[in-house]
């Protein structure tokens, strides 16, 4: 099956200091895209399929796509007993030789979710 990249990311885009709750995401999806994530939900190595949806042009390296995946979809906005406020954002380094894709993963996630990414090279 196939995933829809921009359906997918579009769902932890928002970094703002107040994040939506999952209920407020849930009603920003239309009919057609509450449908698609319920049929995403019923395929077969869907985690990997979303690892393959990262940087596709690029063969291999499943476990760094593993990795942007999760830090892309992770991570959970947290406030404390004492009224502490903490973000909850994974941050990834990618470090490698020269010539093993590691600007092309971030030109990747650049390109359609630049308000969570940070270009450097």
């Amino acid at each position: 099956g196939h995933v829809n990249e921009s359906l997918l990311f579009s769902m932890g885009a928002d970094a703002s200091d107040n994040p939506k709750t999952a209920q407020e995401v849930a009603l920003e999806f239309s009919d057609e895209e509450r449908k698609e994530i319920r049929t995403m939900k019923g395929m077969p190595k869907l985690y990997d399929k979303l690892a393959d949806s990262i940087a596709p042009s690029t063969f291999g390296h499943q476990e760094v796509k593993r990795g942007i995946l999760l830090m892309l979809l992770s991570g959970v906005h947290k406030t404390t007993s004492e009224g502490i406020r903490l973000r909850g954002d994974i941050n990834v380094c990618i470090v490698g030789d020269p010539s093993t894709a590691k600007s092309q993963f971030l030109k990747f996630v650049h390109a359609f979710l630049p308000e969570r990414c940070v270009y450097t090279s």
